[in-house]
């Protein structure tokens, strides 16, 4: 399935999430051998599929595992680092996850002679933020480089694909609910980015040596506001559902109920996040400096969410 001739050796950390998963894939289809750390290896057998026999290596190991880190590294030409959370639960912190484990991983990626480094933050990531989540990615990328300077950081904005958190997410909310909130009043703009748009980009980067040291903002070609995309949502799977405003402060108060379960819908700060648009910086370097044409929302969102629409994926057919 994969190419016969192995190019580089890479290793991807958090290679069976939904972005790592991407990239593993193409890492592959040309050639590549990629060992693959997770935390669940047994969980991430899909992958193997995506090479040649024995191409893709899953490996046991946790992106805050400091004594099997250096072994896993060994003899690896560039680390990609895709670990991420959305929201903290038990031992997995912000702080821990994306800021003092990316800076362990970083120091010890170069002192195993890693080449090449490539850190997946997000758009938004700012020390001053109200968000814990985007000041622990802020933190990161600056202790990222501080470890390896070398290292190209990507800042994606919302990203999605069959396997997204945010589309799927509504969706299903859809099929069971009459009404679906718009947090603000639905007026934060939003980026979004597709995955395999992203995953090129960590290809590009880990081949152009030029992209060192630099950090790449990552968003789709069009910008949309909260409600716009519920809106096309809602279009796509043929589904007419109430948008009802919910006020910053109601928001946070129903979050914090939220936050009590155990994969919650939303938390107090994620409202924060939501205060902040997440699009492309002006004069930011973004797909375009890589050379990367951006697929768009419209494009991608049929060729998955046909099973949120009644009668599935036949539906589309009827239609056809």
């Amino acid at each position: 399935m994969g190419a016969t001739m192995q190019r580089n050796r890479v290793a991807v950390l958090g290679g069976s999430g939904f972005i790592g998963r991407y990239i593993v894939k193409r890492l592959a289809a040309r050639g590549d051998a990629v060992a693959v750390g997770c935390r669940n290896a047994e969980r991430a057998r899909f992958l193997r599929p995506m090479g040649d026999p024995g191409q893709v290596a899953l490996v046991n190991v946790a992106i805050d595992e400091e004594s099997v880190l250096p072994a896993f590294l060994e003899g690896n030409d560039a680390v990609v680092n895709a670990v991420g959370i959305l929201h903290e639960s038990g031992r997995q912190r912000f702080d821990l996850v994306h800021h003092t484990a990316p800076a362990r991983l970083a120091r010890l990626a170069r002192e195993a002679g890693v080449g090449r480094m490539v850190h997946i933050s997000a758009l938004g990531a700012d020390p001053r933020s109200t968000s814990a989540y985007s000041r622990s990615k802020a933190a990161g990328e600056q202790a990222v480089l501080d470890a390896f300077p070398t290292a190209t950081i990507l800042r994606p904005s919302i990203v999605f694909g069959p396997e997204d958190q945010f589309f799927n997410r509504f969706a299903a909310m859809a099929t069971i609910s009459p009404a679906l909130p718009l947090i603000g009043d639905g007026e934060t703009r939003f980026q979004p980015v597709y995955v395999g748009d992203v995953a090129e980009a960590v290809e590009r980067c880990l081949d152009d040596p030029a992209t060192a040291a630099r950090t790449y903002e990552l968003g789709g070609p069009r910008i949309y506001t909260f409600r716009a995309l519920m809106e096309l949502l809602l279009a796509e799977i043929r589904r007419k559902r109430l948008l009802v405003n919910v006020p910053f402060p109601v928001a946070a108060i129903q979050a914090r109920l939220l936050s009590l379960l155990p994969n919650p819908p939303l938390t107090p700060d994620q409202v924060e996040m939501l205060k902040s648009d997440n699009i492309v910086a002006t004069g930011a370097m973004g797909l375009s400096a890589l050379g990367i044409v951006p697929e768009a929302v419209e494009a991608i969102l049929p060729t998955y969410l046909d099973r949120f629409r009644r009668g599935g994926w036949y539906e589309r057919q009827r239609a056809v």
